[in-house]
């Protein structure tokens, strides 16, 4: 009689367990070394978008050069080089996947008052059938840019409403857009440490009209800078907001300036000046690979 040949437990146990693997694989790899998982809705014949360019995102605290950081925070730790440090250091924000957001925030604390600073990065997955991250990346920042009432922008074709909250804010979260997209999305930390204007005192656009929010033409694949002023009892408060899209990624930099003196409103040329110089220096840094 024939013998029936038996596998080696040890062979076999290889074999499930590589079955299983192949099963398990397909997550977003850190560094860039990975793939997205991502493919067509089930029973689609719709083949998931093409990858965007960009596949990682940099450390983002040290991804601002010190010299840009002084410009931005003048008077850092005058005459005390370790409390510069300190405060150039900058304060990295809390999220649960490094690969998709990061962020960090810097704040300065004088007499006369206060400066913010925060630069938020968001590398856009799309999930959706036919879609590629780039054309998802669009269009969450042209829904940015309907929602802050910019000028000329012009949602494009499938975005969500106008009136959803935009992703790249003064308090960066994660967009309603990229939950949808990628399910539970990372979460940036708090970043309420600056003061946040009475919804009693309405918001004003700069006076000069060369300030007042509009679309950049010479920053990224697409840009616009917001700048509203808001007076209230116990001071004056200017924030300026740029957000531009370089392929996949969205960047969003929140820059802004409290003052007790009213009769001395934060300049809207110096802020908006300094946070489009800090734009156009983080898109030539190319992000991650």
């Amino acid at each position: 009689m024939q013998r029936r040949a038996y596998a080696p437990a040890a062979a076999l146990a290889a074999v499930v367990l590589s079955a299983g693997l192949a099963g398990c694989g397909g997550g977003g790899g850190a560094g860039g070394k990975g793939i997205d998982a991502k493919a067509g809705q089930s029973g689609s014949s719709v083949p998931a978008g093409p990858p965007g360019k960009y596949h990682s995102l940099p450390e983002p605290c040290g991804y601002v050069s010190p010299g840009t950081l002084r410009r931005m925070l003048p008077g850092a730790g005058e005459g005390d080089e370790e409390e510069a440090k300190r405060l150039l250091k900058g304060q990295a924000a809390i999220t649960y996947d490094t690969d998709r957001r990061v962020g960090c925030r810097w704040k300065l604390e004088t007499p006369a008052g206060t400066r913010h600073l925060t630069v938020d990065f968001e590398r856009v997955v799309s999930y959706q059938p036919g879609m590629s991250d780039e054309a998802r990346a669009k269009q969450l920042y042209e829904r940015q840019a309907v929602a802050a009432n910019i000028p000329n922008a012009k949602p494009s074709a499938g975005a969500s409403s106008p009136n959803a909250k935009p992703s790249g804010s003064a308090s960066p979260g994660a967009s309603a857009g990229a939950q949808k997209d990628a399910g539970p999305a990372p979460q940036l930390g708090d970043a309420s440490a600056a003061p946040s204007a009475p919804s009693s005192a309405p918001a004003s656009p700069s006076a000069d009209p060369r300030l007042a929010p509009r679309i950049l033409d010479d920053l990224g694949d697409d840009a616009f800078v917001n700048d509203r002023v808001t007076a209230t009892g116990t001071g004056v408060h200017r924030d300026v907001t740029v957000v531009f899209r370089s392929s996949n990624v969205l960047v969003t930099i929140a820059y802004d300036q409290w003052t007790t003196d009213k009769q001395h409103v934060p300049s809207s040329q110096d802020l908006q000046g300094k946070a489009q110089g800090l734009a156009r220096e983080l898109d030539a840094g190319h992000f991650g690979n």
